[in-house]
């Protein structure tokens, strides 16, 4: 029971430090062109993203809860899997670095199923791995494609500093915000399912509201970092951009599949750059992020497989 209780705790946790890691991907297109104020953003974020969790989840965490180790975790190492993709989550949003938290979580628990010498799916992870790749360079043309598409609009051309692509650039957000909640909660909460602590749905609920704490108690940070570090928008671009990004997540959602934000927004960002000019992408920055892609996984990877070796030693000695 204890242990029960520490899984969960850990797991509200995580989802609170993913709630914050993920307002920059979510809501910094529309706070970054004064289409929404601060506060407005992360309250609509923090909605959207609890309704997201709680209703369109379903598949995701199905996919992660029993569609990567051949059997399921115990609460000890779901702890340990957890515990890890925490910490690294929390040390890259101190910094400051949009990392793609699903992927350290995958690799977690790939390294703790092979420490404890479970089946691992590999099937799965190489049709993950190469979902990874191909999103952000797909989301990158459609970025670039839907900026040109945009600008051959004359009424949007017209109106690309009134209210009315405001308006749409909220509504993307709020879209992307709802996407997030499908799509990540299954880091913090599917380990519920291969624990058996929990049904899908409670899942989804409980991941939901830890991820709206997060947004609401410490999103400011990353919200500012994605859109005015990366790359200069103007109100059609970051339109693009933060529909390229709900687009791509949402098929991968639709399909049980999971991919990360922070890369498909990345990626598209760095289209509607492309569709300006390239002088218009900071590729300092970009390339640091692509450092913390690879940096993240490799090091959940390890951290956790260290971790559940020594409990497999201590317990079978």
């Amino acid at each position: 029971m204890i242990t029960t209780n520490l899984l969960v705790l850990i797991s509200l946790a995580f989802a609170w430090s993913m709630g914050a890691q993920y307002t920059g991907a979510c809501m910094g297109m529309p706070y970054a062109t004064g289409s929404i104020g601060r506060t407005s953003a992360l309250r609509l974020m923090a909605v959207a993203t609890l309704i997201g969790a709680a209703a369109f989840s379903h598949e995701v965490l199905t996919h992660v809860g029993h569609g990567i180790l051949k059997g399921g975790l115990g609460t000890v190492p779901a702890i340990i899997v957890i515990g890890t993709a925490f910490a690294l989550t929390t040390l890259f949003t101190r910094h400051r670095i949009p990392t793609s938290t699903i992927q350290i979580l995958v690799f977690a628990m790939v390294g703790a199923g092979l420490a404890l010498r479970l089946g691992v799916y590999w099937a799965a992870i190489l049709h993950l791995a190469l979902l990874w790749v191909l999103a952000p360079f797909i989301a990158c043309g459609c970025g670039f494609l839907f900026t040109r598409l945009l600008d051959r609009i004359p009424a949007l051309a017209a109106h690309r500093h009134t209210p009315i692509i405001g308006r749409a650039l909220v509504g993307a957000g709020a879209i992307a915000s709802l996407t997030m909640g499908a799509n990540d909660v299954s880091n913090a909460t599917a380990v519920f399912l291969s624990a058996h602590i929990t049904g899908v749905r409670a899942a989804g609920i409980i991941g939901g509201i830890g991820l709206a704490a997060g947004v609401l108690t410490w999103g400011r940070p990353l919200l500012e970092r994605v859109a005015f570090d990366v790359v200069k928008l103007d109100a059609t671009m970051a339109t693009a951009a933060q529909s390229v990004q709900a687009l791509v997540v949402l098929g991968a959602v639709a399909f049980g599949d999971f991919t990360s934000m922070n890369q498909a927004l990345i990626g598209a960002m760095a289209g509607a750059g492309l569709a300006r000019g390239r002088q218009t992408i900071d590729g300092r920055v970009l390339r640091g992020i692509g450092r913390g892609w690879i940096i993240g996984p490799g090091a959940g990877f390890v951290l956790s497989y260290a971790a559940a070796a020594l409990f497999r030693t201590t317990m079978h000695p």
